[in-house]
């Protein structure tokens, strides 16, 4: 809604003037009958109406005012309205409370306590308007440093928060960049370890013949260039949380000293005999299959099931609906502030549809690198598909039912129309021809931002 946007509904010349004038500090609009009245609303989505029940052609009875009320409130359903009603007629008054009307307002009207009611209404609009705000946000950014609006990923972030407060060991099994990382921060920012360390180390980054070292340290002159006593990163992260990703990438010769770890909570050194407890609690991830490495030989089944006390299935991006439009706006706001192209305002139609179309075998990464290269090479003002330089997947996708295509389509509509408008609200709505209330409803509903 219009910020400080007030529409006087009355008859009377007289009165009207006398409350466009006791009521400058707003924006003030003007109708003087029923269709007149309805059409300001939709047009200017006002905060507050004041509303004569005594509207022609009716003016002596209350059948005009009622129905003007009820149009108002269908099409702008956030709406303040003030029903002003003839001296004594109290039970109309309660009517059109029972109705949907905000609050009443007795003739003869005196402009400081109708000022009063009026400003009290906008009041409550600022509070509504910011609740819903923040109940964007939190739907939209369900654990800090993650943005979904999909229905599997808000499921995946219940289950972290479930899971973040015991020392449970997690494994977190999907596609490369879907996000493992960031899910196991999320699981030690809101568990009792939280100011300890995290320390995170990727099994198929480090070569073979230094990855023991790397977890478990090494005692000086335990082999050639061990000059000094070297703590893991298994110590390193006494008291905290211990991340190893690509989990499946472990070395047959190194899986039965994890074990040790994840059973007793001790390490050894390279070179060193003595055993050293540490206090960790271990997160797991890979984008293998790990029952058929299992099956391979190449991976201890015993490790398995101890690695494998809560599994966390992170869906790939493809299967996350009504993530990707979200992520790239999201990825667009990050990457404009960083490269200093605020002219950059959103993404075209045909980049949104090539987007949505795409595979993204490289996931959410894959969707940040893309984004972050158009946000270089965009000429305009928009996005376009070849700044994305996106192949459309020839494969066709799974099927559809008819609420997911339909709940897409509108998705795409009102992402398309924010980003032709400029993230404008009542720009947009009038694009799509619906009242802002309305659009921010699509907006609750599809978990978007603006």
């Amino acid at each position: 809604m219009s910020d400080q946007t007030l529409l006087i509904v009355e008859d009377d010349p007289g009165l009207q003037s006398q409350l466009r004038w006791s009521f400058d500090q707003y924006k003030v609009l003007v109708a003087d009958d029923r269709e007149s009245a309805v059409a300001a609303v939709k047009r200017h989505q006002p905060s507050v109406v004041t509303l004569d029940l005594g509207l022609p052609p009716d003016p002596g009875g209350i059948s005009q005012g009622v129905a003007t009320l009820g149009e108002i409130l269908s099409v702008a359903p956030q709406t303040k309205v003030v029903v002003i009603t003839g001296n004594g007629d109290q039970l109309n008054a309660v009517k059109c409370i029972g109705l949907g009307a905000y609050d009443f307002y007795q003739k003869p009207i005196d402009p400081a306590i109708l000022s009063f009611v009026i400003s009290r209404a906008f009041r409550l609009c600022e509070l509504e308007e910011e609740n819903r705000r923040l109940q964007r946000v939190h739907i939209t950014n369900p654990l800090e440093g993650i943005v979904a609006a999909s229905a599997e990923m808000h499921e995946v972030c219940r289950m972290v928060e479930r899971l973040a407060p015991t020392d449970i060991t997690v494994l977190l099994l999907g596609e490369s960049g879907t996000g493992k990382e960031v899910l196991a921060r999320a699981l030690h920012a809101l568990s009792p370890r939280a100011r300890k360390p995290f320390i995170a180390v990727n099994a198929a980054a480090i070569p073979e013949n230094l990855l023991e070292s790397e977890l478990f340290g090494y005692e000086k002159g335990a082999y050639t260039g061990a000059t000094q006593q070297t703590k893991g990163k298994f110590e390193l992260a006494g008291g905290g949380t211990f991340f190893l990703d690509e989990i499946g990438d472990i070395p047959l010769s190194l899986q039965p000293k994890l074990l040790r770890v994840l059973q007793e909570r001790a390490i050894e050194r390279v070179g060193g005999r003595q055993s050293i407890k540490v206090d960790v609690r271990v997160i797991c991830a890979t984008h293998q299959n790990l029952t058929k490495l299992i099956a391979e030989g190449r991976f201890r089944e015993d490790l398995y099931f101890r690695i494998n006390e809560i599994t966390l299935q992170i869906p790939p991006l493809r299967e996350r609906i009504g993530d990707i439009p979200v992520l790239a706006r999201s990825f667009l706001d990050k990457f404009v502030k960083q490269m200093r192209r605020p002219q950059l305002l959103g993404f075209t139609g045909e980049a949104l549809a090539a987007m949505e179309a795409y595979h993204w075998p490289g996931n959410v990464r894959e969707l940040e690198h893309k984004v972050k290269r158009a946000v270089v090479l965009a000429a305009g003002p928009l996005i376009e598909a070849k700044d994305l330089e996106l192949t459309p997947r020839e494969a066709p996708r799974r099927l559809l039912t008819l609420r997911e295509a339909r709940e897409m389509a509108e998705r795409q509509a009102i992402s398309l129309a924010l980003s032709e408008a400029g993230e404008n609200v009542t720009r947009a709505a009038e694009i799509l021809e619906v009242a802002r209330p309305t659009l921010y409803a699509l907006l609750t509903k599809f978990n978007l931002k603006v």
